[in-house]
């Protein structure tokens, strides 16, 4: 794969949003969410999205402060182009982005994609036992999205 065939922006107004929707709502980890709830996750976000020959193709979202943290999350490349290496530019060009703000911690979850983000300086959590969540399971398709 060569960079050079597909641009990588943060500019929102290019996102197909309708795609992304379609591929997040039968993610493993958003199965079902609702399209409200995309555009509102992308309206609090620094989003990027992947393009080649002018059509959306991949996406990630980070939720920053901008100052100390970073959570990577909703990143993919459509299947039709994955095996590319678009998802190694995509993630490049985040981590680069977020570079400049020297963030004292960066996250992210992932079922599959761990030896991608290794790349990039991700590790399993040093300290677990200082993590908690609230993780409500399978919240799209209960219909709870309040």
């Amino acid at each position: 794969m060569a960079n050079e065939d597909i641009v990588i922006s943060s500019d929102k107004s290019l996102l197909d949003v309708d795609r992304i929707h379609t591929f997040l709502s039968s993610a493993y980890w958003s199965k079902g969410i609702p399209r409200e709830v995309v555009e509102r996750a992308i309206a609090g976000s620094l989003c990027f999205g992947a393009y080649k020959a002018g059509a959306q193709i991949g996406f990630a979202r980070v939720i920053t402060d901008h100052a100390t943290f970073a959570y990577l999350a909703d990143v993919f490349i459509v299947e039709a182009e994955q095996g590319k290496g678009y998802g190694k530019a995509l993630v490049s060009r985040v981590m680069e982005s977020l570079a400049p703000l020297h963030l004292r911690r960066a996250m992210l979850a992932t079922a599959d994609a761990h030896e991608l983000y290794r790349r990039f300086g991700f590790a399993p959590i040093e300290k677990p036992d200082r993590f908690m969540e609230i993780n409500v399971k399978d919240i799209y398709l209960s219909g709870r999205t309040r």
